[in-house]
């Protein structure tokens, strides 16, 4: 029946995931050689926009309302899949020029593996965050607080990128250097056009107080802000 068949789509996109992370050698090498990819990239794709959604509910209750709960919830798995879109086409391309012979599809499975593996990991995050959530009142601590978890989460999903790419990678050993530097330079686009995108996206996190805005107007950026957070933190300015 209907409850069946969705318990066993259950069951595969978990075990999605436990093949990523405890065997992941067999997994990069089904991509390399083309096993299973669309099946592969279903699992993926509805477990990372699971997972964030479930994270980015945690990131909205700060505000106390459901409007925000829900706007981060959707919000967040928006941000990683339009930064993918934005950014996988460059990582095909570079590669191609030094001598990879991966398909599109097998580049957009790899960096979505590094999605759900950022996904997975911000999941485990989720009662750390809620437990500071409940035990402190500081709003700017609080933003900085899950930025220091996307950073690690992040880190930990470039960490599988880099690794898929050198096994799923079958060009010639001329362009392993070129295209290891490839990797590590599309990593910094990705992580710029991310934080871009996530400032067009805010507000993830409601400040406690004010009223719900689905989306804040533009002006300053990212980076500005995150300073300006740990200076109220420290004590030497006031973030309005």
């Amino acid at each position: 029946n209907l409850e069946s068949i969705r318990e066993v789509r259950s069951v595969k996109h978990l075990a999605i995931i436990e093949m990523i992370l405890r065997d992941r050698r067999r997994f990069f090498g089904e991509i390399r050689d083309g096993i299973g990819l669309s099946a592969k990239m279903r699992a993926m794709l509805l477990s990372s926009v699971v997972f964030m959604a479930l994270y980015g509910a945690v990131m909205g209750s700060t505000q106390g309302t459901v409007w925000q709960v829900l706007s981060s919830a959707v919000k967040l798995p928006i941000l990683f899949l339009a930064t993918l879109v934005v950014c996988s086409p460059t990582l095909y391309f570079f590669n191609t020029i030094f001598g990879s012979n991966q398909s599109l599809t097998q580049n957009f499975a790899l960096i979505l593996t590094a999605i759900t593996v950022t996904a997975v990991i911000l999941l485990s995050f989720s009662p750390i965050v809620l437990f500071f959530m409940l035990t402190t009142s500081g709003y700017q601590f609080f933003k900085l607080l899950n930025v220091g978890v996307f950073a690690i989460a992040g880190f930990i999903g470039v960490l599988f990128l880099s690794r898929g790419m050198a096994i799923v990678s079958d060009g010639g050993r001329e362009g392993v250097r070129a295209r290891r530097n490839v990797v590590r330079l599309w990593i910094l686009i990705y992580a710029f056009v991310g934080s871009q995108m996530a400032w067009m996206l805010r507000p993830f996190i409601g400040a406690p107080g004010m009223e719900f805005e689905l989306f804040r107007q533009m002006g300053g950026n990212f980076y500005a802000n995150i300073i300006a957070s740990i200076g109220e933190i420290l004590g030497f300015v006031t973030v309005r």
